[in-house]
């Protein structure tokens, strides 16, 4: 029933997702700012949804998006991070609106170009083509990838080769650019020696060096037309979990090298551009001393709140959605979500909820382990059993 509700259960938090879109994704972040954000809170208590109602919400300012779970994906190596934001971009997109740009800065209209023809054969349709235009395009691939200080220089020039293959020169076979594709995807199955033929000679991507390549990797998405690139890392809990049931288990060092992984990116989050890392996990992750966040001093140091006022911060750092839920959700607006959620289902057996068992539902969220929009599922379940 969970994963049928998510906008119903969520909204009774616009009240944050209103104020990210307009501070942080229409502002801050399009503005050339990075920002690490953190989501916590009892079971049910919307992480999951308000990180995919964000990552609509983003795409929907036409940012790059990246979601992934902990479950699927190892976090102690930040490489492993990179090459699953990558994969979920459309870098060849980017690359082709670099390509338009580049053919606009030489004064031409790229809408002019017949559909499906390289530059440089539209240049040779009109005897455009000579020793000079071609100088050109080098020069403005070079100024725009190889001069850009925000770009690793193995990534500039491997997007400057690429980039010459859309436009047609420098010509470069279908083979080479799998090849240079496949290195900036991490693919270790490729051999550096291969890529020596293209007078290009790269290290691989490791854990060193894979910060540098997503801060490369935004650049490009900017550049791309878009103003930044959303990440949302779900499910961190399981950092600690020791279920059998979970196809990824961490060891204690593991652990703590996701910890440093992190405290590494908060670190240098400052000298990337245009992208903003949201992380969301149980309480079990924040409760547990021995093996969660605080665990690791070098990182609970940068991500506690100082100050904890009455009133919820929507700017802070760690986002209690148990605390939002205690401020935002009256028992007027749990009424509004169930009759949202009733308002979906074809049966008059599914029936809202009413203002005593609204108040009911915060009165268990304050002793219970269950946030509040599961607590409303579970008890319109009840009230159907009932009927």
């Amino acid at each position: 029933m969970e994963d049928d509700f998510g906008e119903q259960l969520l909204c009774g938090v616009e009240f944050l997702t209103d104020f990210w879109q307009e501070k942080y994704l229409q502002e801050y972040i399009r503005d050339g700012g990075s920002k690490i954000k953190f989501i916590t809170g009892r079971p049910g208590s919307g992480k999951t949804h308000f990180l995919r109602l964000m990552t609509a919400v983003a795409g929907k300012e036409n940012y790059e998006t990246a979601q992934f779970s902990a479950k699927e994906i190892w976090l102690h190596d930040f490489k492993d991070i990179y090459v699953e934001i990558f994969r979920q971009c459309d870098v060849m997109a980017c690359l082709e609106a670099v390509s338009r740009h580049v053919i606009q800065q030489m004064g031409f209209e790229y809408e002019k170009i017949p559909e499906g023809m390289r530059f440089i054969d539209y240049l040779s349709q009109i005897d455009s083509v000579d020793a000079i235009t071609k100088r050109e395009i080098r020069t403005l691939l070079r100024k725009t990838f190889l001069d850009n200080p925000l770009m690793d220089n193995n990534f500039a020039l491997a997007c400057s080769m690429l980039t010459g293959s859309i436009l047609g020169y420098p010509v470069l076979e279908e083979q080479n650019k799998e090849l240079l594709l496949a290195w900036l995807e991490g693919d270790r199955s490729i051999k550096l020696s291969q890529l020596r033929a293209l007078d290009f000679y790269p290290s691989r991507i490791t854990k060193y060096n894979a910060r540098h390549m997503l801060r490369s990797l935004a650049e490009l998405v900017r550049m791309g037309g878009h103003p930044g690139l959303f990440v949302t890392i779900d499910d961190m809990e399981i950092l600690t979990s020791r279920s059998s049931l979970e196809t990824i288990h961490y060891t204690k060092v593991k652990r703590e090298d996701t910890y440093e992984s992190i405290r590494q990116l908060i670190d240098d989050i400052d000298s990337m551009k245009n992208i903003m890392f949201v992380y969301a996990f149980d309480r079990e992750l924040l409760d547990n001393e021995n093996a969660g966040i605080k665990s690791y001093q070098a990182l609970w140091m940068r991500i506690q709140n100082e100050i904890v006022g009455e009133r919820f911060n929507r700017f802070a750092d760690m986002i209690d959605m148990d605390r939002l839920a205690a401020q935002e959700y009256t028992p007027e607006v749990i009424v509004a979500m169930s009759e949202s959620i009733a308002g979906t289902q074809n049966s008059t057996l599914v029936r809202p909820l009413n203002l005593e068992s609204a108040e009911q539902v915060i009165e268990r969220a304050h002793t219970g382990a269950v946030g509040i929009p599961q607590l409303i599922q579970m008890t319109m379940q009840e009230v159907d059993a009932d009927v």
